[in-house]
């Protein structure tokens, strides 16, 4: 029998910790990292990017199975949990470390995500509102600090999303 080898997404929609939180809900969904991507490369410590000196994102890098889970169905759950029409803010969060974005890995999943921002654009779900998720290709991640990863359930407290 065949393993399945396993697939990256990187996604980012606010603070980290409630993306990675709902990632990890996700069956087929094998590991979910907080991270930083997307600006200058001599900065990734969390202190820095909090300030928004770096450029950096505060992102969410999703290794999946992809014969469990697909990209299609985690672009459902990135969209489904934050607001992408909030340009550079989620919630109190504001600046560009929880702008809305997607780091594509292939062609593939560039398609795929321009489709579905489409898609939701077109919906009428967010009626006249603008969707500003940036689609860019991936950039260097950096691990965030270990006590990030899995912070919520490491600390016992709810998630700091909501579902739109």
């Amino acid at each position: 029998m065949s393993q399945s080898s396993s697939s990256f997404a990187t996604f980012g929609a606010g603070c980290f910790w409630g993306v990675e939180y709902f990632f990890r809900q996700i069956p087929g969904v094998i590991n979910a990292t907080c991270g930083y991507m997307g600006g200058n490369d001599k900065y990734s410590r969390y202190e820095d990017v909090k300030k928004g000196i770096t450029g950096h994102a505060e992102v969410v890098q999703v290794e999946f199975d992809p014969s469990q889970v697909s990209f299609d169905d985690l672009l459902q759950v990135f969209w489904k949990n934050h607001n992408p029409t909030s340009l550079n803010q989620q919630g109190g969060d504001i600046g560009t470390q929880y702008r809305s974005t997607i780091f594509f890995h292939d062609k593939t999943q560039k398609e795929q995500a321009e489709a579905s921002k489409l898609a939701l654009a077109r919906s009428g779900r967010w009626g006249a509102r603008h969707i500003v998720t940036e689609i860019v290709p991936l950039q260097t991640f950096h691990v965030a600090e270990e006590y990030h990863q899995n912070y919520l359930d490491k600390n016992n407290l709810p998630s700091c999303h909501i579902e739109y």
